[in-house]
């Protein structure tokens, strides 16, 4: 094994991160143009996505944005689909806590605002064979979706509270390698990589393809095991200018969890569905089935969560503290739980509800 491995591209990544890659915005707020002409929406091919699989294969969102256009653009990790939402290159994006909260700090509050919860639970931390405690870990290399995600995040942090060093510029006691999901799966079937805290359905692959055991599922680490996976950010000025479409894209978004908690049986095909045509391949049943069991889909951002993951993006190094005052923005969601007479979801005093 070399602990050279992805060195390259973890160090760009740090660059990239550190640098606060989040496009400054004017302060002053923008005016309501009425309904877009166009939404822009950047998301994931995982499980913890599968709003926006279930979303688009089923049509919700087009149904409900009108005649505004919807554009997708699928990313692999959060970082990246920060710096396209920052650049202005999607309007909004689902995504992980970590670089929502990095994007918000680094631009004083101007880039984005969490909108809604996505998605509670379905992480964890997969080994090879003969790692069966923290102290098999010294001198392994581990991966993560992206240097700053919401998986990297947790790996370090959890290695920290374990007496590991870490570094996101390489090496340490235990060496985290950001790396791209598929290719994750290939290094841990290759014996390449010792193993990978990932969100699913990387986490199935892993265990049922590769040969792998979870060491850690990150829901033993919160308070009943409630803890966002994935939220959905909207570009703060697209906000302001088109709240009539955010509010629309609400609409599909709970529509589209609400279908996924009513109909678990079905969800396994439409969520395949979806994958198949973004990618071509649909997962296997199995894969499909675990990571299901291990995922919540819920409208509540989970809120009051949000000030620890910042503390341990700082106490790694992937971030920089700040004030998340005004971080979530759920009014508009709010407003259409009530027209289905669905309870509120809180800002936790963190925003607007």
């Amino acid at each position: 094994m070399k602990n050279s491995l992805r060195l390259g591209a973890l160090m760009l990544g740090t660059s990239l991160l550190l640098s606060g890659c989040a496009a400054t915005a004017s302060t002053e707020p923008a005016t309501d143009q009425g309904p877009a002409a166009e939404l822009r929406l950047g998301y994931f091919d995982n499980v913890t996505h599968a709003a926006a699989l279930v979303g688009l294969q089923k049509g919700y969102f087009a149904d409900a944005l009108g005649d505004t256009k919807l554009s997708t653009q699928i990313f692999s990790a959060g970082p990246a689909a920060v710096e396209a939402l920052s650049a202005g290159a999607i309007d909004a994006a689902y995504i992980g806590p970590s670089p929502a909260v990095n994007t918000f700090i680094q631009s004083a509050g101007q880039s984005a605002v969490i909108v809604a919860g996505a998605t509670s639970g379905g992480a964890a931390l997969v080994v090879r064979d003969g790692i069966d405690s923290p102290a098999d870990l010294a001198g392994t290399i581990l991966a993560t979706p992206q240097l700053g995600n919401t998986q990297d995040v947790a790996l370090r942090s959890w290695l920290g509270d374990k007496g590991y060093e870490t570094s996101t510029t390489g090496g340490g006691d235990v060496t985290v390698s950001p790396t791209d999901n598929a290719q994750t799966l290939t290094l841990f079937q290759s014996g390449k990589i010792d193993g990978a805290w990932l969100p699913e359905p990387w986490v199935s692959r892993l265990v049922l393809e590769g040969g792998g055991h979870v060491l850690v599922n990150e829901a033993d680490l919160w308070d009943n095991g409630d803890f966002p996976t994935t939220v959905l950010l909207v570009r703060k000025a697209f906000l302001e200018e088109h709240p009539d479409t955010v509010r629309s894209l609400l609409d599909g978004h709970v529509t589209a969890v609400d279908w996924l908690t009513q109909n678990p049986a079905d969800a396994p095909a439409v969520i395949n569905a979806q994958l198949t045509a973004d990618t071509g391949k649909a997962l296997a049943d199995d894969v499909l089935a675990r990571a299901l069991t291990e995922v919540k889909f819920t409208v509540d951002p989970l809120a009051t969560t949000f000030p620890v993951s910042l503390s341990e993006a700082v106490k790694v190094g992937t971030a920089k503290d700040g004030d998340l005052n005004g971080l979530f923005n759920v009014t508009l969601l709010n407003a259409v739980l009530a027209e289905r007479s669905e309870g509120p979801v809180s800002a936790g005093g963190l925003g607007t509800e």
